[in-house]
């Protein structure tokens, strides 16, 4: 089984699968964010680095699904395959940080790609706004991430809302404002509860 954690940057992924995988004993897939080559270039200059950092997200994240495919474990998923695709890489498109050309280059990749794999079992959806996810960015610190701007941000958060409202799978949207779900057990267990109630029935 592959569970998919999304959400705008920030908005507690990479902690939400953490949690995850402890409590239900799942394996947890994080995204290659410490050790990607691009990553510090592309927020110094993001025009000239949007194409690389993507298209190496790219190939990591299909590596990531044909592992997953092929595993007999519970997978869940620090950001998917599609994110990178209708968030990232569309929105640095409409900034003007990516080219037609790179554009159309990568989409024939991505779709290559698709259609070898199919969604994600269950997809859980961190819904954030953009006053928290600054004060999250914020606190963590990491340096690289400081510069991000409002905007860019904005644009993010505009295209996951037109994604998910949009998506054909299995989904659970989890209001991630007003949780703690690392320090507060109770907002913890509930976001147990709704993925309890979403794969096996319960609660409902």
């Amino acid at each position: 089984m592959h569970i998919g954690i999304a959400g705008n940057i920030g908005c507690g992924k990479t902690t939400l699968t953490r949690m995850l995988a402890a409590h239900y004993g799942w394996t947890p897939k994080y995204e290659a964010v410490t050790y990607n080559p691009y990553l510090e270039d592309y927020y110094k200059d993001i025009p000239r680095w949007s194409y690389n950092l993507e298209t190496y997200f790219l190939a990591q994240r299909f590596k990531d699904v044909l592992e997953i495919a092929k595993s007999d474990d519970v997978i869940i998923q620090d950001r998917t395959l599609f994110e990178g695709v209708y968030i990232f890489v569309a929105n640095n498109r409409d900034l003007g940080n990516l080219s037609e050309r790179d554009y159309d280059t990568y989409m024939q990749l991505f779709e290559v790609m698709t259609s070898m794999v199919k969604l994600p079992d269950l997809l859980i959806y961190l819904k954030s706004s953009i006053p928290h996810l600054v004060s999250q960015i914020q606190k963590r610190g990491r340096d690289y991430e400081q510069t991000i701007s409002l905007e860019y941000l904005s644009g993010l958060n505009d295209r996951y809302e037109k994604w998910i409202s949009s998506y054909k799978g299995s989904l659970l949207v989890i209001d991630a404002d007003n949780l703690d779900f690392e320090n507060r057990p109770e907002d913890f267990a509930s976001i147990t509860d709704k993925i309890d109630a979403q794969l096996f029935g319960l609660f409902k």
